[in-house]
């Protein structure tokens, strides 16, 4: 796996921080699946993007999409007209993730198969293997 130079292993420990959060933000079921409908759809309605998004629960999106719009990942405008109409998009700074975590799907795509012969390989050999732990009786 690559590394950073060592002379950015001693980066600042805040920055270190951030990417810890954001990897974390971003290994979470449906933030990476906000930034990509936002990414892909643009500026979207509340019940739009639940709708595009597939199965998130009202709760589940509102706590995401606040955590995004707190991050400067999302902006949120509120309209006012009766009733209320509110709309999402992607900052530059939610573009600029997105694009990064791009190259994961991209990495997904060009393994598929080979992910797919490994863990064949894996159960095939953990069926001829006796349970864990059973040695241990």
């Amino acid at each position: 796996m690559a590394t950073p130079p060592a002379d950015e292993c001693d980066a600042d420990p805040r920055v270190d921080a951030l990417v810890h959060e954001l990897i974390g933000r971003v290994a979470d079921r449906w933030t990476m699946i906000v930034l990509e409908v936002l990414g892909e759809h643009g500026t979207l309605r509340f019940t739009r993007l639940a709708a595009l998004a597939g199965g998130v629960s009202p709760k589940m999106l509102t706590q995401t999409l606040r955590q995004l719009e707190r991050d400067g990942l999302v902006t949120r405008t509120v309209h006012p007209v009766i009733p209320p109409r509110v709309e999402y998009r992607l900052t530059a700074l939610g573009a600029g993730l997105g694009e990064a975590f791009c190259g994961v799907w991209v990495w997904a795509e060009q393994n598929l198969g080979r992910v797919a012969d490994a863990r064949r390989a894996f159960d095939a050999a953990a069926e001829g293997a006796p349970a864990a732990g059973a040695a241990d009786r």
